[in-house]
This record gives structure tokens, sequence and C-alpha cells, in this order.
């Protein structure tokens, strides 16, 4: 029988600007995106969030911004889980990502980038909910029993 699943994506905070001289990969968080992750870290403290699986692309900036995440929700730093796959991903291979997790888990945040995290909540959800904006989340809850069910229209309720 189908559980409810809850997955919260999670757009990288704001990072320093590109620059020929550092990869795009290794980009770090400015301050103004350090505390834009603490925000977001405390508004899912608040709702009483925390996940007991956090993925992120192994971009530095999504690193920071999951670390920072994780700290204010009381998760273990060391627990995070870095996907090179959700490096600039598209839906399907976040989608691709998701499906791989172990479905103990009925509660999983991925911290990515854009446009992929906005394309994939319009399509779990069926609202176009426009761009993500850096370090906007959107909590998508869907009746299915594996991850690997969840894609398309399968959003019941979601919180952006």
């Amino acid at each position: 029988m189908p559980i409810i699943k809850r997955l919260t994506l999670i757009r990288h905070a704001t990072a320093v600007s590109a620059s020929a001289s550092t990869p795009d990969e290794a980009r770090e968080l400015g301050d103004d995106g350090e505390t834009e992750a603490q925000a977001a870290g405390r508004r899912l403290r608040e709702r009483g969030a925390r996940p007991p699986l956090i993925l992120t692309s192994t971009a530095q900036r999504a690193v920071q911004t999951a670390r920072l995440i994780a700290e204010e929700i009381s998760y273990p730093r060391e627990f995070l889980q870095r996907e090179a796959e959700l490096y600039l991903a598209p839906p399907s291979r976040i989608l691709a990502v998701l499906s791989r997790q172990d479905n103990g888990f009925n509660d999983i945040l991925v911290c990515g980038h854009n446009p992929g995290l906005t394309e994939l909540a319009s399509a779990l959800t069926g609202t176009a909910i426009g761009s993500m904006p850096t370090c906007g989340l959107v909590v998508i809850e869907a009746q299915i029993s594996c991850w690997d069910e969840i894609g398309p229209g399968a959003a019941l309720n979601f919180v952006d």
C-alpha cells in the first residue's frame, strides 16, 4: 500500500560570481548565500522537518548550502550524501538518483541547481512554479511506495 513520501527540493544559495580562474563546480557561497542557507535551515527546523537523507550536488556551493542547512536542523554533516549526477542535472537525472535510494527513507532533501530543480518541481506538481530563487525550496508530498514511482503529477501537496 502506498504511503506518503516527502521530497524537499532546495536550490543552492547565492554563490560568488563566476570567474575565468575558478571552475564552476568550485564556486563557493558568498556572504549572502551563507545567510540564505541558514535561514532556509531555520525555516525547515521551525516546520519540524528533519529528513533522514540529504542528497547534494558535488558543486561546492551546493555542498556548503546542504551543510549549513544540516547544521540548522541538527543533521549530522558526515551523513550528507554527495551525488555527482546532481551537478546541473535535468529532471530525468534527479529522478534517476532518487529512484536508487532506499525506500525506507520516506523524507529526502535534494540540494541542487536550476533549471533542473524548477523543471522537476513544476512537473511533479503539475504547476508552473516559475524559477526557484537561490535557496528557494519546494516541499512535495506524494502517495507512493517506492522512489522510482515518483514522476509527473505525483504530488498530492506541495509548499513553496
